[in-house]
């Protein structure tokens, strides 16, 4: 006889564009099954009606878990509750899948990752390029163009009315460079296979709708012990400029992709 395997039951919380598409994942894979849906607005109940309706829905996390007992938990919130929030769910035996960044400060981070080995849970963070066949291959021809590498890459998103509400709200726990760096300068380590030395950066507050001690425009520089050298650029708001929004360029003695 075979084995049933029971679906594993899954607890998503936050709603927004990647909630969402995770949930509908969730809702469409063999071997999954939502046991809940949270947020603190009313998009958990537009996400549920989109899915046909029939899940769980809360407004609070911790009495979603308490109710739910999950066995795993999908993380898509804003990042100052990344952590908060992980810590919890392995705290009541779920494993955890949360959406970059893992955390909103380095101890941040590292205390997630404490919590996975002491409570033995496993733990992935959303690094959609990975696995994105596009930048597999990207990262595959920059080992072609010899060492050092030289990599350019940027993200300015020109953004108003709904958008900029969404960056708006992104930009009370972390900045643009830090919420869209993380993919960039993962991708720059993957091409070059060697550790960062250096870090430098610079930022600009370019609107009095952004916390003070925060900036929606920022660039840093990275040098790697291989000698290769990259600059990320993000900036977010309806002021920022349509010119040189998307580049990604590698280059190196062979070449550039």
């Amino acid at each position: 006889m075979s084995e049933i395997i029971k679906p594993i039951r899954v607890l998503v919380v936050g709603c927004g564009n990647m909630g969402a598409s995770h949930a509908t994942a969730y809702h469409n894979l063999d071997g999954f099954e939502i046991c809940g849906i949270v947020s603190t607005g009313n998009s958990k109940v537009v996400l549920n009606e989109k899915l046909g309706g029939g899940y769980p829905l809360f407004s609070d996390y911790e009495e979603a878990l308490a109710q739910t007992k999950p066995d795993a938990v999908c993380i898509s919130t804003y990042p100052d509750t990344h952590e908060p929030f992980a810590v919890k769910a392995m705290e009541s035996g779920a494993h955890v899948f949360i959406e970059k960044p893992l955390a909103d400060s380095v101890e941040g981070a590292q205390r997630v990752a404490d919590a996975a080995k002491k409570y033995g849970k496993k733990l992935l963070v959303g690094y959609i390029l990975r696995y994105h066949p596009s930048w597999e291959r990207f990262i595959e021809l920059s080992s072609e163009m010899g060492k050092p590498l030289v990599m350019r890459m940027n993200l300015n998103q020109q953004s108003q009315g709904a958008k900029w509400t969404v960056h708006r709200n992104l930009m009370k726990s972390l900045s643009p460079i830090v919420d869209c760096g993380v993919h960039y300068i993962d991708v720059m380590c993957q091409m070059t296979r060697s550790k960062p030395l250096q870090v430098s950066a610079i930022g600009a507050r370019l609107s009095n709708d952004i916390p003070e001690g925060n900036y929606n425009y920022g660039q840093l520089q990275i040098r790697f012990e291989d000698g290769s050298v990259g600059w990320y650029e993000a900036g977010w708001g309806p002021m920022m400029s349509e010119t040189a929004f998307f580049v990604k360029d590698v280059i190196g003695p062979k070449g550039s992709v």
